[in-house]
């Protein structure tokens, strides 16, 4: 019996045709449905969620950035300089020395930034690296203790400062996934337009 006699060139013909359609509908037609219904339904988070101040756009409601100066609200370390490449945090455990020492670090220039005193507890996420190293947000007591310092560098009342945290707050989705919250850029826009008579 020959080996031709074993093969029904129909089930090789039917294997081919399947492999075809199905490569067509997961490979082209189902991205591109989905991508033209995101960009029907969600422009904005489709197309990366940019930021536009003035028609420029200076980043992502996705993205953190690294701000450092006295007038801005700082937003949680990153082990990867929020560079969107090299997503990542450390991989130091609990224990380690030159962790501790990285974490007590923080801590020191935290209090000395903020004008506070050594009892005053540190929320955990202005000291410790998010998962991605991009979280954009901080919790709303790390923005909080930083409203001294905002509002002293900008020569603004501190009330006024608390007051935007305030309205700045997006809180967590149908109140159990994640945790309230607040996106450091768009706060730091929204001071911006406070100085600048804007807003």
């Amino acid at each position: 019996m020959s080996f031709h006699e074993y093969i029904d060139i129909r089930v090789i013909v039917q294997a081919l045709l399947v492999f075809v359609v199905f490569t067509f509908i997961t490979g082209i037609l189902y991205p591109f449905l989905i991508t033209g219904l995101a960009q029907i339904f969600f422009p904005h988070q489709a197309n990366g969620s940019f930021v536009e101040v003035h028609g420029k756009i200076i980043g992502s409601e996705l993205i953190g950035q690294n701000f450092t100066g006295e007038k801005y609200f700082h937003g949680r370390p990153s082990a990867v300089d929020y560079s969107a490449n090299l997503s990542g945090t450390n991989n130091f455990g609990p224990t380690n020395p030159t962790y501790l020492s990285l974490i007590q670090s923080r801590v020191d220039q935290i209090r000395r930034e903020n004008n506070l005193n050594t009892t005053t507890p540190i929320p955990a996420d202005l000291i410790l690296d998010s998962a991605s190293g991009l979280d954009p947000h901080i919790s709303i007591e790390t923005a909080l203790i930083q409203v001294h310092r905002v509002a002293s560098a900008r020569g603004i009342s501190e009330e006024k400062v608390r007051d935007l945290v305030l309205s700045k707050v997006e809180y967590a989705e149908f109140g159990l996934l994640s945790a309230n919250r607040v996106n450091v850029l768009e706060l730091n826009i929204a001071l911006d337009s406070i100085n600048q008579g804007v807003d």
